[in-house]
């Protein structure tokens, strides 16, 4: 019988990761975090659109963050640049090349591989989208539209509504352990290490244990209050945002390219002030530009 708490050795990565602040560049510092894997930072500095630079577009044609390129020598000892844009794309890419032992991945087309990406896509063109509309009409826009700020808090509250049933029928369904202890990693698709096991309690979006789905749709409900939206309201998404928090992997990720500071300012109305207006200035002179361009 196969040894299932066999592990597959990583390769030494050499990955450069074009990013900013963001909960779109963070589900990716966070991925790179949680796998272990050798990069280095660059950052974009979006108050000067440098994301819409010819060399920054080379790399990602859409002029966005993030965006990595893999420099990592293949098994023939040979170098290749390869591209990638996209959150999603970039954490589908990372577990696939260096997720071998699947610690926060399932082997490719099982169901719960699927699942995974069900929830990640999910992601991608919910969560994100209507929760950053509620942030630029909630904070930026320089006129307030009572019709828009609703329309994209209602919108995104109802996501968080989907995310909540997830979880809590996840718990419902024994999908993953009781919530009070460690999770289940029975099976060669939960093979863990003991270092590994922090933040493993459940409920989880997949399975029994935290995911690039889990990371994914994270990046954007830990900065809930930034929309406008309390999460206090939602238990089980509370929960699984104080588990995902905790995570040390976590903690390092979205300090990249610099420490996270929303939360700190929150704390104070002065501080929400200044940094809603530090975001405000690049946001509407990046939307200034766009407006020039393709009038």
């Amino acid at each position: 019988m196969a040894n299932l708490t066999s592990t597959v050795a990583i390769p030494k990565t050499d990955i450069v990761l074009y990013t900013a602040g963001t909960p779109n560049g963070q589900k990716v510092s966070i991925t790179l975090e949680e796998l272990g894997l050798k990069y280095e930072t660059h950052k974009i500095d979006i108050s000067k659109n440098t994301q819409k630079e010819d060399w920054f577009l080379r790399i990602n044609p859409n002029g966005r963050i993030p965006a990595i390129v893999d420099r990592t020598s293949k098994s023939d000892g040979k170098t290749q640049e390869t591209p990638v844009f996209e959150g999603g794309a970039i954490m589908l890419y990372l577990v696939q090349k260096y997720d071998p032992n699947n610690k926060i991945s399932y082997p490719f087309d099982t169901d719960k591989y699927w699942e995974m990406v069900e929830w990640l896509v999910w992601m991608q063109s919910g969560i994100g989208p209507m929760q950053g509309q509620a942030n630029h009409f909630y904070r930026y826009a320089p006129e307030k539209i009572p019709y828009a700020i609703n329309r994209y808090q209602t919108e995104t509250k109802r996501l968080y509504s989907c995310l909540e049933d997830r979880l809590a029928q996840q718990l419902a369904g024994n999908r993953t352990a009781d919530p009070h202890t460690k999770a289940s990693h029975a099976g060669p698709e939960g093979i863990i290490n003991k270092s590994e096991e922090q933040g493993s309690e459940g409920p989880w979006l997949v399975g029994d244990k935290c995911t690039l789905a889990d990371l994914a749709c994270f990046s954007w409900v830990n900065w809930a209050e930034w929309a406008g939206v309390d999460v206090k309201e939602f238990k089980e998404i509370s929960g699984w945002v104080d588990r995902i928090n905790s995570r040390e992997a976590v903690k390092r990720g979205l300090d990249v390219p610099e420490p996270f500071a929303m939360k700190e300012k929150m704390k104070s109305k002065e501080g929400e002030e200044e940094f809603q207006k530090m975001h405000s200035q690049w946001v509407m002179k990046g939307q200034e530009a766009d407006q020039q361009k393709h009038k």
